[in-house]
């Protein structure tokens, strides 16, 4: 579901001032926070839909531009469109709109997530108008826009949020939505005038009252374009809108003459890779036996020559590299064409070639057209042209094995100019590292900026979970108790960590008392995991901290305890110190000696208080900071500057003796420079090991 909140836009820079480039400098948090996305920034989501939308004429391409604007804390969103031709500059057709985030239905209630939603426009039949999902007013419409006059006007008038939308080809959309909701939320206002019951409808972290359900039915319908007429979806319609997003999971690729192509499971296990099957017009069912037709495949395409399938497939050491396959069925196995470190997204066929989104460890996103029997790439437009004068320092992609015997690999950054026999701090940021290295995954530790200010960054890709690696596991609940079972998981993802550093230490690049992890939701529990179980860190920042004895069963409401019971963690009430003492920074406060900060979101802030208020009575180096109206990945442009910019302060302060003049920054080192007293502030305080 795309929710987003209601604040006006930013003032959207002109594409022809946003042409020029500044003179070439050292990259800033400042230069990240104001990057120009299409679609959603993970870059490690290689399978998501394509933001991208082909004209039915082949010449065009429509996509929406998001920025965003610190200063005054807002989005420009711009509806573009661009010819498909090499320095294509493209056209405004529309500006306007709200964020749009990600919700999704978690343990039965429908919780916000932060994450940018990947908005897809899509053209009309003959070509004269766009329509795409955009949010005012707090309601996420359907909007249509005259590409020709860049007239605009909403479409849909509902009440809920559309949440996905297809043209049909007789003038009507089919439209997806969740009426229901209106009347569960009267529901529970009128339950709140004699008091809500506590139940599983509760996450007191996201507020004092029952939160939307998660499982509210979609309601399908058909809208006549011209005449607003409403009616309900025909089972024909809602079959082809749930056939709109042909990636996913058992979803057919139909092709002209009736053949079909699509990925599906060889088992019922969440270890069961998807493998490729297709089926002729005369419905002869031939699936793909080679092994490259088997996991890892994250898009399907016609050929654009000849008959068959082609397909990207991630392969390479631990899946850190994609390759092109052309596969005719009933000729042999499929074969490769070519493979490449590059992250590609959102491909869609264009005539005999493909249209991509590239990335690069040191290039942001971009839209290129790319020759199929080669890879070579062409660009058609670069959103983010003053990248060209940013200067990245060397990255280099390591690779190691961890003790589980599992592949893993880092991308190990450098500062500009760093020269050999300085050794520097290490910072470690977790916990994918595909693609342009931003500010690692949920985009709050801004690698090439912390380079920037001398400091080595090693960006890790976590190892797969050791749950998929065993036979038997029926479904991903069994997956997550086999990684909790004495903390498997975590050990795994600590002993990649060490190697990794290892590797980086018998170089001789690093000072091994400054080393620095941070981490976000999954990487904030393993650098919690990390700076208990190992004596390798000197300083952290995370952005969360759940996991704590008391924690796992209160703040995240029944639901949620319910959940952790299923896995195996013990109840509030349970004396389980042998089980906690590894991964609870409560338990072991009063040996907890490294400078820890906190930049949490009001969202889950709540999830972090045992740790603090344990961290404080023992008189630790513990600070932490809330952002209001945030999520588990923050979303507002002034607080992923402020956060990125107080990581930087951090280490530099703890690891350089670093203190910034800016006045405004005066109450942080004060309260730092009371935590520092007695200590080695730029040369750290754990020895390595």
């Amino acid at each position: 579901m795309l929710l987003g909140p209601t604040l006006a836009r930013a003032d959207c820079l002109p594409l022809s001032i946003a042409a020029k480039a500044k003179r070439t400098h050292s990259i800033t948090p400042d230069d990240l926070v104001r990057l120009r996305d299409i679609g959603a920034p993970d870059s490690s989501a290689i399978d998501m839909p394509s933001p991208l939308a082909i004209a039915p004429d082949g010449t065009r391409v429509a996509f929406v531009l998001s920025q965003g604007d610190p200063d005054t804390n807002t989005y420009c969103r711009m509806l573009l469109v661009a010819d498909i031709k090499a320095g294509s500059v493209p056209r405004v057709v529309d500006r306007g709109g709200a964020f749009m985030m990600i919700s999704a239905n978690v343990r039965g209630s429908l919780i916000p997530f932060g994450m940018a939603a990947a908005v897809t426009p899509a053209w009309s039949p003959d070509g004269r108008t766009l329509g795409y999902l955009r949010r005012d007013d707090g309601i996420t419409q359907v909007w249509q826009v005259d590409v020709a006059t860049g007239r605009a006007k909403p479409l849909t008038r509902s009440p809920v949020d559309i949440e996905q939308w297809i043209w049909a080809s007789n003038g009507t959309m089919i439209v997806s939505s969740r009426p229901k909701q209106i009347a569960i939320r009267a529901q529970d206002i009128a339950e709140g005038q004699r008091g809500w019951h506590y139940d599983a409808r509760f996450s007191p972290t996201y507020g004092a009252r029952p939160q939307m359900r998660g499982d509210v039915p979609a309601v399908i319908e058909a809208i006549d374009v011209r005449t607003g007429t409403i009616r309900k979806a025909n089972p024909a319609e809602t079959s082809r809108l749930a056939a709109s997003r042909p990636h996913e999971r058992g979803t057919r690729l139909v092709n002209a003459a009736g053949a079909a192509a699509w990925l599906d499971a060889d088992g019922a296990s969440p270890s069961s890779p998807l493998r490729l099957h297709f089926t002729d017009a005369e419905s002869i069912e031939a699936p793909c036996t080679a092994s490259v037709c088997v996991g890892g495949i994250v898009r399907l395409f016609w050929n654009t020559t000849g008959p068959g399938v082609s397909y990207l497939r991630r392969e390479g050491w631990a899946k850190s590299q994609l390759a092109f396959y052309r596969w005719t069925p009933g000729t042999g196995e499929p074969k490769r064409l070519w493979v490449t470190d590059d992250v590609l997204l959102g491909c869609l066929p264009h005539r005999s070639r493909l249209l991509c989104l590239r990335e690069t460890s040191t290039s942001p996103r971009e839209i290129v057209d790319l020759t199929p029997e080669t890879g070579a790439t062409a660009p058609v437009y670069n959103p983010n042209p003053e990248a060209a004068q940013w200067q990245f320092g060397t990255v280099e992609r390591l690779t190691w094995t961890n003790d589980r015997g599992l592949p893993a690999w880092g991308d190990l950054v450098l500062p500009p100019g760093h020269t050999l026999g300085k050794a520097l701090p290490l910072i470690v940021v977790q916990y994918h590292s595909l693609g342009f290295l931003r500010g690692g995954t949920g985009d709050e530790y801004p690698i090439f900026a912390l380079a920037a200010r001398g400091l080595a960054v090693l960006s890790l890709e976590v190892p797969q979970t050791i749950g998929l690696a065993l036979p038997g596991l029926k479904d991903w609940d069994a997956v997550n108790r086999a990684g909790l079972t004495d903390w498997a998981d975590r050990r795994s993802q600590l002993s990649s960590m060490l190697t990794g550093i290892s590797l980086v230490t018998a170089r001789g690049l690093i000072d091994t008392h400054r080393i620095g992890i941070t981490g976000v939701s999954d990487g904030a529990t393993s650098a919690r995991f990390g700076l208990i179980n190992s004596h390798v860190f000197s300083a952290a920042v995370i952005s969360s901290s759940s996991l704590e004895p008391k924690t796992a069963m209160t703040y995240g409401g029944p639901a949620w305890a319910d959940f952790n019971r299923s896995l195996g963690y013990p109840r509030a009430t349970d004396e389980a110190s042998a089980f906690w003492t590894p991964a609870s920074l409560a338990l072991n406060a009063s040996t907890m000696d490294v400078p820890l900060l906190i930049q949490a979101s009001d969202d889950e802030y709540l999830l972090a208080l045992e740790t603090f208020a344990a961290l404080r009575e023992h008189d630790k180096p513990i600070d932490m900071v809330v952002f209001p109206n945030e999520h588990h990945i923050k979303w507002q442009p002034a607080h992923r500057l402020a956060a990125y910019t107080r990581t930087i302060d951090w280490f530099a302060y703890w690891f350089q003796g670093v203190v910034d003049p800016d006045p405004a920054k005066v109450a942080d080192y004060q309260r730092w420079a009371i935590m520092s007293t007695g200590r080695n502030v730029s040369g750290g305080s754990r020895s390595p090991g």
